[in-house]
């Protein structure tokens, strides 16, 4: 899983599911949202627990550096910003889509706030029961 600071966390459960004939254990993508409870306190939102087993690293900037050829600080800066600005327009009743590639939507329509994944990120962790991981997801 993935850690940022002000916003959640983005992590892999493994989980079971009864069929008819068998048991299966599938793996989905979940989003555990940790926004100040000031920008929240007029939505609702999924509570989605991660398992205490779960390993979670910070987001790695060193990585990002290296692949996008922005230096760190820049990277840190503009992801603390990016996420500062959408608690703020959360908290002023404006409700933009906050898009991770390859990964999903947090979006807000109603005054509930979830996060969709694609299609293709779900699928991508469980090839043997996808049908299943995407009910579930």
């Amino acid at each position: 899983g993935v850690f940022l600071p002000g916003l959640g966390t983005f992590a892999m459960v493994q989980e079971q599911f009864w069929g008819e004939k068998e048991v299966f254990t599938v793996r989905r993508p979940v989003f555990q949202l940790d926004i100040d409870g000031a920008y929240l306190q007029e939505f609702m939102f999924q509570t989605v627990s991660i398992p205490g087993n779960a390993k979670i690293n910070p987001l790695n900037y060193r990585w990002l550096s290296q692949t996008t050829s922005f230096p760190r600080y820049i990277l840190e800066d503009c992801v603390r910003e990016s996420i500062l600005l959408y608690s703020f327009q959360l908290r002023n009743r404006q409700h933009p889509s906050f898009t991770f590639k390859n990964i999903g939507i947090l979006s807000c329509q109603d005054d509930v706030l979830c996060m969709r994944f694609y299609y293709e990120c779900v699928t991508g962790l469980e090839s043997k029961a996808s049908w299943i991981a995407l009910l579930h997801t």
